[in-house]
């Protein structure tokens, strides 16, 4: 009889596991989604800061545009992803480069893509 006992037992690990592993795959995918998407966050934020830093000191868009391109490369962003105002810093105005961008997840489980916006200000001048 105690044989007997031991296979049950075996059986119900093998049902408990089964139901388990789906919440368990969807909880590491989505720390791993999250996880992706808070570093390209930190990343656009970080080239935003860049630009609008370039464009408060230089007073160029055509360099506050290059810096913010040229912060990260991975990123591959466009001119057109890029907004920077004013067109020329003044005095008592801050440069602001806004940063608008696509994001895809990797699995689809929790959409397909995001559209994630970064700011960047600083005064003008320095």
């Amino acid at each position: 009889m105690a044989v007997r006992g031991k296979h049950r037992e075996r059986g119900a690990a093998a049902v408990e596991f089964a139901l388990v592993v789906p919440i368990l795959l969807l909880l590491v995918l989505g720390i791993i989604e999250f996880g992706r998407a808070y570093q390209v966050q930190t990343t656009l934020s970080a080239a935003a800061r860049e630009g609008a830093r370039t464009m408060a000191l230089d007073n160029d868009v055509a360099a506050a545009r290059q810096a913010t391109k040229d912060f990260f490369p991975g990123l591959s962003l466009t001119d057109d992803q890029i907004a920077i105002t004013p067109a020329t810093c003044g005095a008592d105005e801050a440069a602001r480069v806004t940063i608008t961008r696509p994001y895809s997840f990797i699995t689809g489980f929790f959409g397909t893509e995001i559209s994630m916006t970064s700011v960047g200000s600083m005064r003008c001048g320095g």
